[in-house]
């Protein structure tokens, strides 16, 4: 028998003896009761989760977008916002709160309204709201190249390959400008028509059209065409008083400044990106599937905020311990910012609250548990020898329980029964994926965290195809299933973490 049977028999029999443990499981008696409780559930929307991202995700073209959104959603469900400035003076029984910090990092918790237990634990979800994309270099001029306005960019993570080219780009982000009193405001731009192309070279020309290509000299994008006046391209002696600009265009700041309604001389700074302007749809014969930019990972950030909102009120009510979900900015690049998983904002929190109510933080952080919830790769029948035999997660099936042997993912035995008997409670499908021998694995937020606090992790996300591409494919039924097990978490997981001895 070959190396890589033995490894997937061995990996067949663990998953198969986890099942049986959970099976198991369901039969032990809580400490305080005989019978289990029934399983918690929360009521779905009336307006399903993958048809509102198929219409938010467009307005949401940046972090920033994303996390302001997601922020009036919290305030709208009755949430409080917090400031990292202040003291939390109130955070006992019932709360529903969250705080932003950098306004690309977001962590929103509840604090369960029947709270018996000493050092009751935290039930937390951690995704990321960043995506690959392209940024504005601090001097975003060029020199004019055959009357054409061109624009310095540089790639974040994995932007600029190969799916950038010819695609209609947007341009977004925040904006810091200073208001009349003197006081500087961040506001939130967003273009509402394609603002940028980088265009291929035709297969005409042969050679030199096929690659490999420099992404400094030959992926530059195309902003506008220069205007026949020279003069137009100087800035009048009010705009010449902003510092900006001699380090960007003139006509850029100026469609900046009128999107905003401010003068150019008001704008101090800005960061920007590019991205893909075509709107999320559903696709297929019979819309089986869900086609989006930037699904990595704000898909997964979006059904887990959701799924937080969805059970706040009972949980403020009569949950028995604290229910988090954290959306944090920079994974694509590390995590290693003020804004990222390793910027400490979700332990600070913890710590906040458990010293608000006599908690002993290392106590609570034993007892809690963690799902980092990250997409992961379904099968692409294009491409069927890079996938393991049993290892090929299916689109609208349920979410998927990512596996590495080196640690890239937290996943291991006692988190992945712990997540089974989540799923069997709420009528979930757990599918499995772990990378071929012979290939690498990416890595998520969960090994850090894990690391960072202590507590029980699993990787678990939403399947997709193309990952790191512009734009890429999901089920559209996946959103939906998704929201549903990490509402199944909210509502049980403390009940499943009593039976774990």
């Amino acid at each position: 028998m070959s190396s890589s049977q033995v490894l997937q028999d061995s990996l067949r029999s663990l998953i198969e003896e986890n099942r049986r443990l959970v099976d198991k499981l369901t039969l032990l008696e809580p400490p305080t009761s005989k019978e289990s409780p029934p399983a918690r559930t929360t009521k779905a929307p009336e307006k399903s989760y993958s048809e509102q991202y198929v219409d938010w995700t467009p307005q949401c073209p940046t972090v920033y977008h994303a996390v302001s959104s997601l922020a009036e959603r919290l305030l709208a469900a009755g949430f409080v916002q917090l400031s990292e400035r202040d003291r939390w003076d109130s955070l006992g029984a019932g709360t529903k709160a969250f705080v932003v910090r950098n306004g690309s990092c977001l962590i929103a918790f509840v604090v369960g309204g029947d709270i018996k237990e000493k050092d009751p634990g935290f039930g937390m979800v951690g995704c990321h709201v960043d995506a690959i994309t392209v940024r504005l270099k601090p001097l975003s001029k060029k020199n004019s190249d055959g009357g054409y306005t061109m624009l310095a960019v540089a790639p974040y993570a994995g932007g600029l390959n190969p799916t950038w080219w010819d695609r209609d780009l947007g341009l977004g982000g925040r904006v810091l400008v200073k208001s009349a009193d003197g006081s500087i405001a961040t506001k939130l731009i967003h273009f509402d028509h394609p603002v940028a192309r980088i265009p291929t070279l035709a297969p005409h020309f042969g050679a030199p059209a096929n690659g490999p290509f420099n992404m400094e000299t030959q992926m530059t994008p195309i902003i506008a065409l220069e205007p026949t006046d020279p003069a137009d391209n100087e800035p009048t002696p009010e705009e010449a008083k902003s510092h900006l600009a001699n380090r960007h265009n003139i006509h850029l700041l100026r469609a900046i400044a009128k999107n905003l309604d401010v003068e150019v001389a008001d704008l101090l700074d800005f960061d920007l990106e590019l991205f893909d302007t075509q709107p999320a749809a559903f696709g297929g014969l019979k819309k089986d599937f869900l086609f989006a930019p930037r699904i990595d990972d704000k898909i997964c950030s979006f059904a887990s905020l959701n799924a937080l909102i969805d059970s706040a009120d009972e949980y403020a009510h009569s949950g028995d311990a604290v229910i988090m979900c954290g959306l944090f900015d920079n994974e694509e690049i590390g995590s290693l910012t003020r804004q990222g998983a390793r910027g400490g904002l979700l332990e600070n929190s913890i710590r906040r609250i458990s010293e608000f109510n006599g908690w002993n933080v290392d106590t609570s952080l034993a007892k809690s548990f963690l799902i980092s919830a990250d997409v992961s790769h379904a099968y692409n029948p294009n491409f069927p020898n890079v996938y393991l035999e049993n290892h090929r997660p299916q689109l609208n099936v349920g979410p998927v329980v990512s596996c590495d042997a080196s640690g890239h993912m937290a996943t291991d035995a006692v988190s992945t029964v712990f997540a089974e008997a989540i799923a069997k409670k709420c009528d979930s499908t757990l599918q499995y994926f772990q990378i071929r021998n012979d290939s690498r694995s990416g890595g998520t937020i969960g090994p850090m965290l894990s690391a960072s606090m202590g507590c029980r992790t699993i990787d678990i996300g939403i399947g997709q195809l193309s990952m790191h591409s512009i734009r890429a494919t999901t089920g559209s039924k996946d959103v939906d299933l998704f929201w549903k097990f990490i509402c199944g978490f909210y509502m049980n997981w403390k009940e499943v973490d009593s039976k774990f001895v």
